[in-house]
């Protein structure tokens, strides 16, 4: 919590900045990082952005990552994938808790990752908000783990070089079916090449 508190001090915010109103219930993210730890998950990075408006700072937007103890613990090897929640918040009005999953792969064995999101659940300021972002949380990590399980089952499949013809024409058609200009000047085999050496 250290490290957070030197990256993202509006984290720790004590209450909402003064230019929120009486209807806005402040609860704050230690809080809802304290509930989500007990439930598993562990924050891998915070940031916190800059405000120009003096004092605003301490309440400013800030945004946690988040990953469950069963992904933090295992070792990833090059090209696995692993789920990840991002939990964005702001004490000063800007934002509601939003929290988005996302899929991660190790590219390469300096930890460089590439990411894609995938599901995105807001949660607006009110008295149920910690059980919401946990609850959140969960639907977002349970979503990403289908997505885990689906792209596994699909790397298993081996297409024969018909089979593969047949995919990238069926992709080519759906991906510029709404622009056949385009779609002259890709040929149906480029939608289904590797771009990256690792995928090769």
């Amino acid at each position: 919590m250290d490290e957070i508190r030197r990256r993202a001090p509006s984290v720790f915010a004590e209450g909402a900045h003064e230019s929120r109103s009486e209807r806005y219930l402040y609860v704050p993210t230690a809080r809802i990082l304290e509930g989500l730890r007990a439930e598993g998950f562990v924050p891998t990075a915070a940031f916190q952005g800059r405000s120009r408006i003096e004092g605003k700072a301490e309440y400013t937007k800030h945004l946690i990552r988040l990953r469950h103890l069963s992904d933090v613990s295992r070792d990833l090897g090059l090209g696995e994938v692993f789920p990840e929640v991002v939990l964005l918040n702001s004490h000063d009005g800007t934002s509601s808790y939003r929290i988005m999953a996302g899929l991660f792969r190790l590219v390469c064995t300096n930890g460089l990752i590439t990411g894609e999101s995938f599901k995105d659940v807001r949660v607006p300021h009110s008295h149920k908000q910690r059980e919401a972002v946990i609850e959140g949380t969960y639907q977002v990590i349970d979503e990403s783990r289908r997505a885990i399980g689906a792209a596994s089952a699909m790397r298993q499949l081996t297409l024969d070089r018909d089979e593969r013809q047949a995919f990238a024409e069926a992709v080519h058609m759906v991906r510029f079916e709404d622009s056949p200009s385009q779609a002259e000047a890709i040929r149906p085999e480029r939608m289904i090449e590797p771009r990256r050496r690792e995928d090769q």
